[in-house]
């Protein structure tokens, strides 16, 4: 599978099925959909009808939730990409990885990776995070990779729970020259 992105200690790449043990490890942990506000997956099913969505994805917008391993070792650490949105109209930055990859620093890397390629590859013109306002882990990310704070609105439909980030791609140039 071809590499889209590399960083000092990450590749991403498209998920494909044969990624669906170490997702369905990943979104069967509680304590990793514990702020997704998402249930946690029960099934290998469940996690293959998600890659379908994930390839469906790729082939309609050109871009998706992307496979995260990491260079030493070649292992799965989880995924982080941009997603469209359709109900917000909207490109949403978005990442999670197993816990014992918490705390690292590997989602602000990966997302700033994904910034830049967002805006120099993809030629996108505002990118946003959403994340429950109890996910400090997360919001810390959106600050650290220069995404500033636009509203506190749903993180999904129907709920009033998520706080948003917003970018640019001057705005992440202007930040993260700072």
């Amino acid at each position: 599978m071809t590499t889209l992105i590399e960083t000092e200690r990450l590749l991403l790449r498209e998920i494909t099925l044969d990624d669906k043990e170490e997702l369905f490890k990943l979104h069967s942990d509680p304590a990793v959909q514990y702020y997704t506000g998402e249930p946690v997956v029960e099934s290998i099913e469940e996690i293959e009808k998600a890659i379908r969505g994930r390839i469906n994805d790729y082939e309609k917008y050109g871009f998706g939730r992307w496979a995260t391993i990491l260079k030493d070792g070649m292992q799965f650490v989880g995924w982080a990409g941009l997603a469209y949105l359709p109900e917000f109209d909207e490109i949403d930055l978005g990442f999670r990885f197993l816990p014992e990859y918490w705390g690292l620093g590997l989602a602000t890397e990966a997302s700033r990776a994904i910034l830049t390629y967002g805006f120099d590859t993809l030629n996108l013109r505002r990118i946003i995070a959403i994340a429950l306002k109890d996910n400090k882990a997360s919001i810390n990310v959106m600050k650290k990779v220069g995404m500033e704070f636009e509203k506190f609105a749903p993180y999904e439909l129907g709920s009033e729970d998520g706080v948003w980030y917003w970018c640019n791609k001057k705005l992440i140039t202007k930040n993260n020259a700072q």
